[in-house]
């Protein structure tokens, strides 16, 4: 049976790890430990641990000096609140100076659900890609948000990590091998591809064997964990290759689907093209799989895309 979890319990546990790997690694979270599973940590590493109170600008603010004092920091807390109400810390004190802070966010997309439209993040990629020097990438399972973490130690460049508060399914084994810049295969395919990140790559896995067994069609999935620097190599091959299907847990506008059909656009490769993910405008709150449902990026919504692409 496979597995499902929380990639904010992984990330918090795995957080113990990085800190007996490095003295200089530091938490900082803006009175959301709880939230963000980084208790455990500082109940272990009291002295590296930094409660900033409910104050996410002087949460970034804050490890940009740490960087600056050649610690390594993991500032915590929601994506909503990280993107937009510290927009400028992590433009002008973190990306500009080009710091190794890595900006930890959860409740990406719409998986805060019943949260409401303050806690959903359907923006934060558009603005964080944005920031010259910002790595982004969102996780899609726990072996890849563990092997995701470990990457974070020797990048040299601010880092941004969105994932989501839904439970993921198992994709990957302990083999899996991870790099920052180039995209993961779950699912070979040869007729079309459906490019994803996060929560939607499971349902994209189920959508591809389900599209293979009703019309024989071969199906790639490519997970897209990093949205910026994208693996343009990937890109531009899936748009070779056939139709491509983009979905992702954030507004159609900006983020992935943005930046694969600029690279698409840009190689003068034409092809079928869909974006999926949320739509441009506020949504009522509901629980974060209907919501899937309704934007038709869960595995029914991405077989009907696909489906129509391939006709």
């Amino acid at each position: 049976m496979t597995r499902v979890c929380l990639l904010r319990d992984v990330i918090g546990r795995y957080m113990l790890d990085l800190g007996n790997l490095n003295d200089k690694v530091v938490v900082v979270n803006a009175d959301l430990s709880g939230t963000c599973r980084t208790k455990k940590f500082a109940d272990i590493f009291p002295e590296r641990s930094y409660n900033v109170g409910i104050a996410e600008q002087n949460l970034v603010s804050f490890a940009a000096g740490l960087a600056h004092e050649g610690y390594l920091p993991y500032a915590f807390t929601m994506a909503p609140f990280i993107s937009m109400r510290a927009c400028e810390q992590c433009r002008s004190d973190v990306a500009y100076a080009n710091l190794q802070v890595r900006l930890i966010a959860t409740y990406a997309g719409c998986s805060g659900g019943i949260s409401g439209a303050t806690h959903w993040a359907i923006e934060d990629c558009a603005i964080m890609q944005s920031m010259p020097n910002m790595v982004v990438m969102e996780p899609s399972d726990a072996m890849q948000a563990r092997k995701m973490m470990a990457a974070t130690i020797l990048c040299d460049s601010p880092i941004y990590i969105r994932s989501s508060v839904v439970d993921v399914a198992d994709i990957y084994s302990d083999e899996y091998e991870f790099k920052i810049d180039k995209a993961s295969y779950p699912k070979a395919g040869k007729d079309a591809t459906i490019i994803c990140s996060g929560v939607v790559v499971q349902y994209a896995l189920r959508a591809a064997r389900l599209i293979e067994e009703k019309t024989g069609s071969s199906i790639e999935v490519i997970d897209m964990h990093t949205i910026k620097p994208i693996d343009e190599v990937a890109v531009i091959n899936a748009g070779r290759k056939g139709p491509v299907l983009v979905a992702q847990d954030h507004n159609v506008v900006g983020g992935l689907g943005y930046s694969v059909a600029s690279k698409i656009a840009e190689a003068g490769i034409k092809t079928r093209f869909k974006i999926l993910g949320i739509p441009d405008k506020f949504m009522p709150m509901a629980h974060a799989p209907y919501l899937y449902n309704q934007f038709g990026y869960d595995t029914h919504g991405l077989v009907s895309a696909m489906l129509n692409l391939l006709q």
